[in-house]
């Protein structure tokens, strides 16, 4: 069998697996899918993730040509990340994501209220 290192780019599920591996990637190009986002309010966004993990995920998704990093020549420096065109192409798997963990958080609940109320344990 292959390894993931030489399917990159040839199958799709693990190329896709490779892009988004960032723990917060998801999180980023959600935020993202919206419009330009400066880094400080990303920050803002997302306060679990460390401004080193933020700017790590963020220039791993530039490389990566999901993301565009657009400088302005002012002063103070001013620095948003946008989606690029093949990141914006994203956006609809975001969406069926967030149907689908909603779909599944309704699940999880009424699974727990079952075992609740059946006095099943999880194990």
């Amino acid at each position: 069998m292959e390894n993931k290192k030489e399917l990159f780019g040839v199958c799709h599920f693990v190329t896709s697996q490779k892009v988004l591996t960032g723990k917060w990637s998801l999180l980023i190009m959600y935020h993202l899918s919206e419009g330009p986002v400066r880094f400080n309010e990303l920050q803002r966004r997302l306060p679990n993730l460390t401004q080193a993990t933020l700017s790590k995920q963020l220039k791993a998704l530039e490389s990566d040509g999901l993301v565009i990093r657009k400088e302005y020549p002012q002063i103070p420096p001013k620095v948003e990340y946008s989606m690029s065109e093949i990141g914006f192409k994203f956006k609809i798997v975001l969406e069926s994501l967030a149907i689908w963990g909603n779909e599944y958080i309704e699940y999880i609940k009424t699974k727990t209220d079952e075992e609740n109320i059946t006095g099943e344990n999880r194990g």
